[in-house]
């Protein structure tokens, strides 16, 4: 159960965050969950390994190359996805990663607090 509500709030704040944040696009609400998973998979799997590879230099910048390599993963799921979720450049995903960050922060403390 916690598990559809956790996939149902990703869908609300990634809905929320492209209505708010120009330059990004996503079809409905239904493909705004797809998007969440299909964003959590890429930066899971294509942005873990990048960040094994980049970690003495993620090091160095306390973190920023993690969030430098999250943006480019909404970048490919953009790509991925095609018409269904588009963000149209480097910037557009910049923001759209700082808003998704903040909600999920805000949003989850308060449904974490209801359990």
């Amino acid at each position: 159960m916690h598990f559809i509500l956790s996939l149902l709030l990703t869908g609300l704040i990634i809905a929320g965050a492209s209505f708010i944040i120009p330059g990004v696009q996503v079809a409905g609400f239904g493909w705004a969950i797809v998007t969440g998973l299909v964003i959590g998979l890429v930066n899971g799997i294509v942005g873990g390994i990048l960040r094994i590879f980049t970690f003495p230099l993620n090091w160095l910048t306390f973190g920023l190359v993690s969030f430098i390599i999250t943006v480019l993963m909404i970048m490919l799921s953009s790509n991925i996805m095609g018409d269904k979720f588009q963000v149209d450049g480097f910037w557009s995903a910049f923001f759209f990663a700082i808003a998704v960050a903040v909600m999920e922060m805000i949003l989850g403390g308060l449904v974490d607090k209801k359990d």
